[in-house]
């Protein structure tokens, strides 16, 4: 059974459609990379996988379960909408780390607060202490052990980005997304995030990355999907895609990269 099932999704922001009948399926543990040009509709497709945005057609459908049908008004309540967002995890471009915040709180808030919400996952109802651990644990998964008390102010951006990661993955979502994760970095710390990243791959986590690196997005993923005007023109394997595009649109957009 796929994780993800994404069906004739429709966004439009006034007279402007800015994705029209997007479709396409992932299974559990795989590794998607979106590629294209600015406007695309790229960003637009993750902030409505997250719920930040609701589409105005099309379902969404994680693990089996239809958590978002623009048919039917029962899936679009804010409360329930809530507790869908804990499905996916989102990493955006400019980190939105809590200034006032160390890395290590940035990282445990989230945790803290749904730790506190009687109706969340037993899974995510955790002491005080097993939440300092974790946090402290996905910090030094990321690079970051010796990072924990600072501010975000004394990091550099891929150290911060670092942190995004790390909170990300302390509600444990079953589906990763990452928008444009190195788009504010310089090549240095471009590396670094992606190393990250890469480390990330594995049988039971599966990802979503909106990305320019084509090596990355070649070498990484299992799927890739080139959107453009607000459509999917071309998806399938990464070095097919990427290495040999069949569509016209593809082979303009890619012949920036080589």
């Amino acid at each position: 059974m796929a994780i993800l099932e994404v069906k004739n999704l429709r966004k439009s922001f006034g007279a402007t459609e800015v994705l029209k009948d997007i479709s396409f399926t992932m299974e559990k543990g795989q590794v998607a990379s979106i590629i294209g040009s600015s406007g695309s509709g790229k960003t637009t497709l993750l902030r409505c996988l997250n719920f930040l945005e609701l589409p105005d057609a099309g379902q969404i459908i994680v693990g089996g379960e239809t958590l978002f049908d623009a048919a039917d008004p029962a899936t679009q309540k804010e409360r329930e909408l809530r507790r869908k967002r804990l499905r996916f995890g989102l990493v955006f471009q400019n980190f939105n780390l809590f200034p006032q915040y160390t890395a290590l709180k940035n990282v445990m808030l989230a945790m803290e607060l749904l730790a506190k919400d009687k109706t969340a996952d037993a899974r995510n109802r955790r002491t005080p202490d097993e939440i300092e651990r974790e946090a402290k644990a996905l910090l030094d998964q990321v690079g970051l052990s010796n990072r924990m008390e600072n501010y975000p102010w004394q990091l550099s951006g891929g150290q911060q980005q670092r942190v995004a990661i790390a909170r990300a993955l302390a509600l444990k979502p079953e589906i990763l997304c990452f928008d444009e994760p190195t788009s504010a970095l310089d090549p240095e710390l471009t590396g670094e995030v992606l190393r990250v990243i890469r480390s990330l791959k594995s049988s039971d986590r599966t990802m979503i990355i909106v990305t320019h690196e084509m090596a990355f997005a070649r070498d990484v993923s299992d799927h890739v999907i080139f959107m453009d005007g607000g459509v999917i023109v071309e998806q399938g394997d990464p070095n097919a895609i990427i290495n040999n595009p069949t569509q016209d649109r593809t082979i303009q957009f890619l012949s920036r990269f080589n």
